[in-house]
């Protein structure tokens, strides 16, 4: 039943798609703007809407007329929009209240963005099921930890440290957005 290679693999796919840790300048950005994010909350908000989207997703989407490639495209353009406040140092987001700030966008679209539950699907289609709720399990331990590290990561990258890694991952994020909107944009005019 339980597979340690299904495992391992569907983890470091989870873990590549998710990129906590290139996420950190956007979490370390909404703390100064909110002052505190939930790091449990924003965890276990993420897991559900994964391990729930695991067995609904594609049932979810199609009860409201949406297909995967649809749901890709406007994950895309929120990160889009979130790498553009990275390296531009503009605040497009704006949050009134520091409550909502660990669901959206951190549990959601940050975590549990398009990328990851897109990702989800396909790992479903290829993998066993028990093998890949411990591999999301195991990926939200490690963005537990990272979300709940943030200040201590931002004490040892100071302030230039942060600026320089939120640009460079700033790109990433966008590259990540234009292959997902890429991949997906040319299905929804051939259907």
């Amino acid at each position: 039943m339980f597979n340690l290679k299904e495992i391992v693999t569907c983890t470091m796919v989870l873990f590549a798609v998710i990129d906590i840790v290139g996420s950190i300048p956007i979490v370390i950005g909404l703390r100064q703007k909110v002052g505190h994010i939930q790091s449990e909350k924003a965890s276990i908000v993420a897991g559900l809407i994964m391990i729930g989207f695991l067995f609904l997703g594609e049932q979810i989407l199609s009860l409201i007329g949406i297909d995967v490639n649809s749901f890709a495209v406007a994950g895309a353009l929120i990160i889009f929009f979130l790498a553009l406040e990275m390296i531009l140092g503009i605040q497009l987001y704006k949050d009134e209240s520091s409550e909502t700030a660990s669901i959206v966008p951190i549990a959601f679209p940050i975590i549990a963005g398009a990328g990851t539950l897109t990702s989800i699907l396909s790992l479903r289609a290829e993998y066993n099921l028990p093998n890949l709720i411990v591999a999301i399990i195991i990926n939200i331990i490690i963005v537990y930890i990272v979300l709940k590290s943030s200040k201590r990561i931002e004490r040892i990258l100071g302030p230039s440290g942060i600026g320089v890694i939120r640009k460079i991952f700033g790109i990433i994020l966008m590259a990540i957005a234009v292959k997902l909107f890429a991949g997906n944009v040319q299905q929804l005019f051939i259907q």
